[in-house]
């Protein structure tokens, strides 16, 4: 899996996004059995950035944690099927790597959330991570019932990576 983390913010964090978002997204993954080597860019950014991009994508005039640009059309969510039939569309000539999406989190909005739930800014980034690439993926929260799969997911990846709210 291949991560591309541009940093548009001046804050240097005391670990590695690009190895932590490699992990969770490889996680998530092996979960949903996906048979491709895939790509993700992730854009770390800042509250006012994300706003802007938030209210001219989705017509929502607030910041937000995290917004996911899935590149995929899913039938079902977490069944690539579908993807070989539009090889041009979802696949890099170069590498052969399936393009999955992009995303972006907001480093202010992760900074506020790891204080308010009490853990640590890379539990946080690694939570919004994986709950985009399920986005990714082809889940939504829409629904109550599509809601609890996905955070049952996300519960099942950070627990099984090791990365608790204790972190």
């Amino acid at each position: 899996m291949i991560f591309c983390v541009e940093n548009e913010t001046e804050e240097v964090l005391p670990f590695s996004v690009e190895e932590l978002a490699k992990q969770v997204g490889e996680a998530v993954l092996e979960m949903e059995h996906c048979p491709f080597e895939a790509s993700v860019n992730l854009v770390l950014s800042d509250n006012r950035n994300i706003r802007e991009l938030n209210r001219q994508c989705r017509q929502i005039d607030r910041e937000t944690d995290v917004l996911s640009f899935p590149n995929l059309d899913f039938e079902t969510p977490g069944v690539f099927d579908g993807a070989l039939e539009r090889r041009a569309d979802y696949f890099d000539p170069q590498t052969g790597h399936l393009l999955l999406g992009d995303m972006m989190i907001s480093l202010e909005k992760a900074e506020e959330q790891a204080a308010q739930y009490g853990h640590s800014l890379r539990r946080e980034i690694a939570f919004l991570v994986a709950h985009s690439m399920f986005h990714l993926c082809g889940y939504d929260h829409m629904e109550e019932g599509q809601a609890r799969v996905m955070e049952r997911k996300q519960e099942q990846v950070l627990t099984g990576l090791g990365i608790t709210r204790e972190d």
